[in-house]
């Protein structure tokens, strides 16, 4: 990615992480077969693929508010690209935590577009048997997710981490 414009790498992580969010989901649900609220057993005990519907936000946040999200998503995307210059634009790592942002935003707001709804498509969960709450089994699970969430929580963590690894500023004399 040397000689290319920053602007040219973030758009290129943002396709890319678009593109493999895309793939995933036309996997999971045409190329598996698997119909909505769909679970497949991966590693009894611990993961599922699911076909899961998310009309809300994070942890299913907000749920119902399709169209709003999609909006706010929309105004996201924007913003990002318009003072993309305070979010380490200018460095490879501001770069790329732009580009999986991005990406991540699109690819759930085309499913918003598409079908009404976020694809969720993986399930981590532990089985917790002799549970003390009356239940013989119980289960206790991370919220399901797909490719374009981890895009945008990893890249938020970059740019978290490029903003902690920065020097501060000298304070000017006689301040």
């Amino acid at each position: 990615m040397r000689g290319l414009h920053p602007n040219h790498r973030i758009a290129l992580v943002a396709g890319g992480l678009f593109l493999f969010d895309q793939l995933s989901k036309l996997a999971v649900v045409n190329g598996m077969g698997m119909e909505l609220n769909a679970e497949r057993e991966m590693v009894p005990g611990f993961f599922r693929l699911v076909h899961w519907a998310n009309t809300g936000a994070a942890w299913s946040m907000f749920r119902g508010s399709n169209t709003p999200l999609a909006l706010l998503a929309l105004l996201a995307m924007v913003t990002l690209v318009w003072k993309r210059h305070h979010f380490e634009a200018h460095r490879p790592g501001g770069q790329l935590a732009l580009g999986m942002i991005l990406g991540g935003i699109a690819g759930n707001l085309l499913d918003r577009i598409r079908v009404g709804h976020v694809t969720d498509l993986f399930y981590f969960y532990v089985e917790c048997r002799g549970a003390t709450f009356g239940t013989p089994e119980m289960e206790a699970g991370f919220p399901a997710f797909n490719i374009a969430d981890s895009g945008i929580c990893v890249g938020v963590g970059i740019l978290f981490l490029l903003y902690l690894r920065q020097q501060p500023s000298p304070v000017p004399s006689g301040a």
